[in-house]
């Protein structure tokens, strides 16, 4: 009887599977049937907001349905992050974000859910690489420059970031390590607040924004020496990668990607992929973001996506405990 009872019970939890597998294909097969909404979790006007307006206008032709985005700012990008997590698993509320999604994890913040479980991936956007920058300066010409003027200096060469355990910190650091330099580390309140300075001439040297710094490295008010990203800025090709410059410890290639609630069907996930690829192929589009300094992807996966999450949680883990990062 006790094994009846078990057998009927197995196929109980059989059919519940195959009804909920069922469910989510037809789900998937009439996907989209209305209105996308994306969820870019900080202010409109930033760069992954203008990111996410050039992409959606096309995406909501290729998908045939409406893409609207959200902007829900707030702790870091983490409050409009959690929001998404929260959300049914539909596809219908999505998350654009970048790196500092897993840099926030790294550096032990308190989230209210886990990154590695919380999310499904579906495409990279586009790279976000940063440029060193420094005081013009005819013997400053190179990654080779600042490292000699700093080691000359003894320390005492100043620095600029957005703040506390923010990509540029994350690469400042890297540096110090990888060039065997010191240098006395000023956290600002925001980016803009730290290019104020530079261009002042009260900061020596600073991982930026590319989107930021390209103006006034055009301008001559500042004198780009390298990206982080693994490749060159097609907007500034004659400027080198930090590994080019001899430097390859040095990569923050940070990632601009969209994400679904953890248990959206995998159909759904691919559909959207799909047609984000779809757009990123479009040479307007391409321009637009290339234009704002960034390096456009257009091939991932969601499975490749995933594993570069995966590695880039690692790496900033790592950086973190190296270098002793702690937030105040």
């Amino acid at each position: 009887m006790q094994g009846i009872t078990g057998g009927r019970r197995i196929a109980a939890q059989f059919l519940a599977v195959m009804l909920t597998l069922i469910a989510r294909a037809g789900l998937a097969a009439d996907y989209p049937s209305s209105t996308i909404n994306v969820v870019v979790p900080w202010a409109p006007a930033g760069i992954i907001d203008i990111t996410a307006r050039t992409i959606g206008a096309k995406m909501a032709s290729v998908l045939g349905q409406p893409v609207v985005i959200l902007n829900k700012p707030g702790a870091g990008g983490m409050l409009g992050a959690d929001a998404v997590a929260r959300a049914k698993p539909d596809g219908y509320t999505l998350l654009l974000i970048n790196s500092s999604l897993n840099m926030n994890a790294a550096l032990g913040q308190k989230l209210p859910f886990d990154v590695s479980t919380a999310f499904v991936p579906i495409a990279v956007a586009a790279k976000a690489p940063m440029l060193l920058i420094a005081k013009p300066s005819p013997d400053m010409r190179s990654v080779k420059d600042l490292v000699e003027l700093a080691r000359t200096r003894n320390g005492e060469l100043v620095y600029a970031t957005a703040g506390i355990g923010t990509p540029a910190h994350f690469a400042g650091e890297m540096f110090s390590k990888a060039a065997n330099v010191r240098a006395v580390h000023v956290p600002y309140k925001g980016a803009a607040e730290a290019m104020t300075d530079q261009l002042a001439g009260r900061i020596d040297f600073q991982f930026a924004n590319a989107a930021v710094a390209m103006p006034h490295v055009k301008a001559g008010k500042v004198i780009a020496l390298a990206t982080t990203g693994s490749t060159r800025l097609p907007l500034l090709p004659d400027v080198p990668t930090m590994a080019e410059a001899g430097y390859e410890g040095v990569q923050v290639d940070q990632w601009v990607g969209y994400l679904a609630p953890a248990g959206t069907p995998r159909p759904i996930v691919d559909r959207l992929s799909d047609a984000i690829n779809t757009v990123l192929k479009d040479s307007s589009v391409r321009d637009a973001l290339q234009g704002r300094g960034m390096v456009v992807d257009g091939t991932s996966t969601p499975d490749t996506f995933g594993t570069l999450m995966r590695s880039d949680l690692d790496l900033w883990r790592k950086v973190v405990k190296e270098a002793g990062i702690k937030l105040e």
